[in-house]
């Protein structure tokens, strides 16, 4: 039994036999993860395991199939009025920054607060402010997104999620479309919001954040779970042989 389990407390995010065709491409089978809450789940495996579309499906980017999505122990809903309120507390980053371009950072940030949950905007452009300087680009507020790095674009685009105060974060590859030297400055922002107790479920091929930031790794091979273990287990002792085959290749060429 889970700790949700004895302590009576739901999942932050519970998955139970979710599957996913696309046509006849079976991309999730037979899913079942849990995450509490304050945990940092990192989702790793080769391309096309079905990582990116398992965190879609958490807040319904992705419709699935079959089985049963719970935000918080609230089911997910199909759609509506529902499912967007239920989306403002799922916070989710994406591998290209979908910034509003014609918006400087700054109102990037205080568009959802402000239209979604009426914030005033005075008191969204303070909220937006701290998060902007939390991930280091103040100074930058009052550009547009085209003036910025890519690095610079991606940590906007986390303090654009931070802002509707999310009880979890989604991030899909979040550094794989950035120069190698903009990587860390992103990886360094997440890996302050896992110490300071953020909800995260994190798709990911850094190796070195799996094993610094999370509690858990999630390998997946050909749409299901293969193993779900500690870092230091998984990265040290994996069980199976499709997870070793993959450590032995990414490390390779790490």
């Amino acid at each position: 039994m889970s700790d949700a389990g004895r302590t009576g407390v739901p999942p932050m995010v519970g998955m139970r036999q979710v599957n996913k065709h696309f046509g006849d491409l079976h991309v999730l089978r037979d899913i079942d993860l849990e995450v509490q809450r304050q945990e940092v789940v990192v989702i790793v495996g080769p391309s096309g395991s079905g990582k990116s579309t398992l965190c879609r499906t958490i807040n319904r980017l992705e419709p699935v199939d079959s089985g049963e999505i719970t935000i918080d122990g609230e089911p997910l809903p199909l759609e509506g009025r529902e499912l967007a309120r239920l989306r403002a507390d799922v916070g989710m980053v994406f591998q290209s920054f979908n910034l509003f371009s014609h918006l400087s950072v700054l109102d990037n940030v205080t568009l959802a607060p402000t239209t979604v949950h009426g914030t005033k905007r005075a008191a969204a452009r303070d909220e937006a402010m701290a998060l902007l300087e939390r991930v280091g680009v103040a100074n930058q507020a009052h550009k547009r997104p085209a003036q910025l790095s890519g690095g610079q674009q991606q940590r906007v685009a986390i303090a654009r999620a931070l802002a509707m105060r999310p009880k979890v974060m989604l991030f899909d590859e979040p550094t794989s479309a950035l120069d190698p030297e903009m990587i860390n400055e992103v990886l360094d922002v997440m890996t302050s919001l896992a110490r300071d107790g953020m909800t995260m479920v994190v798709v990911t091929h850094e190796m070195g954040f799996a094993r610094k930031a999370a509690d858990r790794v999630v390998f997946m091979d050909a749409g299901q779970i293969v193993e779900d273990a500690p870092p230091e287990q998984f990265f040290s002792h994996a069980r199976s042989g499709r997870a070793r085959a993959f450590l032995e290749s990414v490390m390779s060429h790490s």
